[in-house]
Parts: C-alpha cells; sequence; structure tokens
C-alpha cells in the first residue's frame, strides 16, 4: 500500500484566525438576516398605518370611474431606476390621440381618502389593490429613492411601490407604470408572479388603482418576462406604450400579449389607458411584467372574468 504524506498541521495562531474569521462571517449573517427580518416587520407596519387611514376616510367624494379617450403624458419615460433599468428612451413623438381631462373631475379634487394620507406623506399618489396579493399605497419622487424608503419615507430594503417620475396626472396618462421590489418574502412586487399560475389569473383578473383625482378598474391582459435590451427577442419598447402614437401604441401591447405566458382574447386598444406592473427577475436584462388594461365605459366584470378564463398556458 502506497503511504500518502500528512499534510502539514496549520499552527495553533492560525487555526484560531480561521475560527474566528468564520464565526465573524457566521455573526455577519446572522446580522444581515436579521436586519432583513426587521425591516420586513417594519414594512408591514407601515403599510397596516397607511391602510388605516385609507380605510378609515369615506370614498363617497371620490369621482365615480368614468371611461373616456386616455390622456397622453406629455413627457418620456425616463430610464428606470438602477434595480429595475430600462433602455433610454427618445424624445416623445408629436401628439397623436387626443389629450382629455379626468371625466367628472376637470378641477382636479382630491379625495378625501388621499388627504388624509398626504397628511402622512406627500408624495403618496395613488393606491393599488390585487386581491389576495396586494393593498398598498404607491408613491412619486423620483426612480431612486422609494427603492431604498417605505412609502413614509423611513430606510427600508423592501421600498415602496412607486409611479415612474415621468408620469404626471394632472391628466389622464395613455400609460401608469408602476415600480416595486421583487421581494422573496412576497412583499412589494414579490407576489406578481402568480399572475403566471393559469388558475390564480383565472380567479383574480381584475385589479385597482386609484389615484388622486379618479378610481380605476383595470382587467389584466398579459404577464410574463420581457428584454429590456433591443436585441432581445422579448424585447418591449416601453417609450412605445407611454407614446400617444396609435401605431406604435398598438405594436408594443401585441408585443406584450405576445411574450405573455398566457392567451388572452380581452381586447386591447391604443386608445386604451394601460396599468403596467413592473419588477426584477433573475436576469439583470429582464423584467417581470403584469399589464392589464382599463375598463371601459359599460362593461361587465363578470363577462371579463369569464373571457378571461378562456386563455390558457401557452
Amino acid at each position: 500500500m502506497q503511504n500518502h504524506p500528512e499534510h502539514p498541521r496549520l499552527p495553533r495562531w492560525a487555526r484560531a484566525l480561521a475560527a474566528l474569521a468564520l464565526l465573524g462571517l457566521m455573526l455577519w449573517g446572522f446580522v444581515r438576516l436579521a436586519g432583513y427580518g426587521l425591516d420586513w416587520l417594519d414594512s408591514r407596519r407601515s403599510s397596516e398605518a397607511l391602510r388605516q387611514v385609507y380605510y378609515s376616510q369615506p370614498d363617497t367624494d371620490m369621482p365615480a370611474p368614468t371611461e373616456a379617450p386616455a390622456t397622453p403624458t406629455a413627457v418620456p419615460l425616463t430610464p428606470a431606476p438602477t434595480a429595475i433599468p430600462a433602455a433610454t428612451l427618445p424624445p416623445m413623438a408629436q401628439p397623436g390621440l387626443p389629450a382629455v381631462s379626468y371625466p367628472g373631475n376637470p378641477r382636479l379634487q382630491i379625495s378625501s381618502r388621499f388627504r388624509a394620507l398626504r397628511n402622512k406623506s406627500k408624495y403618496i399618489v395613488g393606491w393599488l389593490t390585487a386581491p389576495g396579493l396586494l393593498d398598498e399605497a404607491v408613491a412619486q419622487r423620483d426612480n431612486t429613492y422609494y427603492l431604498t424608503h417605505d412609502a413614509l419615507g423611513t430606510k427600508n430594503v423592501n421600498g415602496a411601490i412607486f409611479l415612474d417620475e415621468s408620469i404626471s396626472l394632472k391628466t389622464r396618462p395613455y400609460t401608469l407604470i408602476l415600480y416595486g421590489h421583487n421581494m422573496k418574502t412576497g412583499a412589494m412586487f414579490g407576489s406578481l408572479r402568480n399572475y403566471e399560475t393559469l388558475s390564480f389569473y383565472h380567479k383574480a383578473p381584475l385589479i385597482t388603482f386609484d389615484t388622486l383625482y379618479e378610481e380605476g378598474r383595470y382587467v389584466i391582459f398579459a404577464a410574463g418576462s420581457i428584454g429590456t435590451e433591443p436585441a432581445d427577442r422579448n424585447f418591449v419598447d416601453f417609450y412605445a406604450l407611454t407614446s400617444n402614437d396609435p401605431e406604435k401604441r398598438q405594436t408594443a401591447i401585441r408585443k406584450l400579449q405576445t411574450v405573455s405566458v398566457h392567451t388572452c382574447t380581452v381586447d386591447v386598444q391604443p386608445d386604451d389607458q394601460l396599468l403596467l406592473l413592473v419588477t426584477c427577475v433573475e436576469q439583470d436584462d429582464e423584467r417581470r411584467v403584469i399589464a392589464a388594461r382599463r375598463l371601459r365605459d359599460g362593461e361587465d366584470e363578470k363577462e371579463l372574468i369569464k373571457q378571461v378564463e378562456k386563455s390558457r398556458k401557452k
């Protein structure tokens, strides 16, 4: 039998240093994990505090949702924040679709609910509700602040859901884009992955996004991951979705439907108001997007749900 030479034994001081380094690494990991846990708890407390404010106020003074041609956003979508980057966008095209003020609220009256919320934070501009998943305030400041702060402005790794900084609510935008972190706990937009499960999508295709100036109900028509690089076969041009050029918008809408993991026969037209929920996925050059369109005047929610139930996994 061949004898193998024994490995030289490390000096006692070297073994002690290695043990101390390992212990330090373990303690650092524990502290970091504990910090995430505390941030998660603080995020839940902040969200619940805002829910109590929001739901304690009557909603009778909020103008009823009335459908009309959407109002184009006058400025282009800026590149998304570092955690949710998008391609650099060219200048906005000349007006194509007509601009209209909010139906039923031309003077931009803010509801009592949002007045109460803005006493807590002047940057709160909306409220997003997705049954079983989300019931959160939406803020707007810039595209970086709410990556590291909650809706009340407290530093928190979970961040907050926020409206893209370039979108003005002074008139009704053609496209509303909301960002949020893809947290493993399911916080913020971590739960959006559920819409890629066909059974869940069938049961909960309708979401609500109310702003300072009006209520809004939306039906989801696409769910999946898109590419952020033009060379990617799943690239979707976000600039086109914020444009008021009908042809560009229609092309981008069709691409969203193409990359969706489900088929869906819900009709979507260029003059429909769109709501996009955007978050990161594993790949740096991809984003998960849930795309919905505003319910049109006179549409029946039950009929829309029946239509969604006909969708199938691709």
